[in-house]
């Protein structure tokens, strides 16, 4: 699984003009899952994400994680985060996971981020064409990949 964390001020996700997701501070997720993920890497990346301290402290210092400001999850699905690029100009989507073993997986890692963070996690539509709005915060950016966990 890869997964592209922002943290935000503010981000929402619509499909056809309508805001299917929203939240104030907090963390966007983009989540891409390939072929060879498993449930191992669910848990794996679900925890590492909550637990991730980049928020600020009273000291301003990144050291809060998300449960610690009360802050919101949107994570939306985005197969092109397994894109090769390696051969020619035009990506092949090759290792990204067919919707019959991504969207069990995509609705796992929500309810395992809902399980742990105590609270409703607002998402995208799997395999619907979004338009995502952000102000991404910092700006912090984070990319984890659970094939590189170390």
């Amino acid at each position: 699984m890869r997964a592209v964390i922002q943290r935000v001020s503010f981000a929402e996700v619509k499909v056809d003009d309508k805001i299917i997701g929203q939240i104030d501070l907090g963390l966007l997720v983009l989540l891409g899952i390939e072929d060879a993920d498993d449930a191992s890497d669910i848990e794996w990346l679900a925890k590492k994400i909550l637990a991730l301290r980049i928020f600020s402290d009273e000291d301003d210092k990144m050291n809060c994680d998300l449960g610690d400001v009360n802050g919101g999850l949107l994570v939306v699905s985005q197969f092109t985060l397994h894109a090769s690029t390696k051969k020619g100009t035009r990506p092949s989507f090759i290792k990204a996971a067919k919707p019959e073993k991504a969207i069990p997986m995509y609705e796992d890692f929500i309810s395992k981020c809902e399980e742990l963070l105590g609270k409703k996690v607002e998402t995208g539509k799997f395999g619907a064409m979004m338009d995502v709005e952000l102000i991404n915060d910092g700006p912090v950016t984070i990319i984890i990949d659970t094939k590189n966990k170390d």
